[in-house]
Formats: C-alpha cells, sequence, structure tokens
C-alpha cells in the first residue's frame, strides 16, 4: 500500500472514529454512566488522530501541498468530519491517478 493510500485510509478512520468518540461513546458515558466506551474508543481515535498528522507530514510534499493547505489539512483533524472532504476533494485525487497521468 502506498503512503497516500495509507493517508486516505487513516483519514477516514479517523474521522469516523471522532464521531463514534462524540456521538456514541461520550453521551453513554455522561448520560448512561457507562464511561467504558471512552475508554476504548479514546485510545483508538488518538492512534488515528497521531496517524493522521504523521501521515500528513509525510504525504504533504508527494501531494503537492501548498504549507496554507498542510495547515488546514491539519486543523481538519480537530473537527469531526473535516477529514472525510480532506480525503474526498485534496487526497484522493492525487492518489486516483494512474502512473501514466503521473508521467505526463
Amino acid at each position: 500500500m502506498d503512503i497516500v493510500r495509507a493517508l486516505r485510509a487513516v483519514s477516514i478512520a479517523e474521522a469516523a472514529s471522532f464521531l463514534l468518540l462524540l456521538l456514541v461513546a461520550m453521551p453513554l458515558k455522561y448520560l448512561s454512566d457507562m464511561p467504558q466506551g471512552v475508554s476504548v474508543v479514546g485510545p483508538i481515535h488518538g492512534v488515528l488522530f497521531m496517524a493522521y498528522v504523521g501521515l500528513v507530514f509525510v504525504t504533504r510534499d508527494q501531494l503537492g501541498w501548498t504549507l496554507k493547505r498542510t495547515v488546514v489539512a491539519l486543523i481538519a483533524a480537530v473537527l469531526p468530519v473535516a477529514p472525510f472532504l480532506v480525503e474526498r476533494y485534496w487526497i484522493r485525487p492525487a492518489g486516483d491517478r494512474a502512473p501514466a497521468e503521473e508521467a505526463a
């Protein structure tokens, strides 16, 4: 798996884990006194968050991102659905190019 595909996968997983944490685990913790969800999903989300941030730095040159786009992609990590948008509009178009298109 190339590094851009890894960023795509981590971007989607990070956003999904963040939504799961916010919309399921935290309400269970505070409304039903069931903190186990946060205990499980929280660390998973933390690892995915760190992987996303690291992969943004590793792939920014390969994707041809400017400093501004890189900063916006990093800010996206702290917004619940923004990594979905980063993957859809900034990572996927670059990652879906065929090798012949990249050489042209």
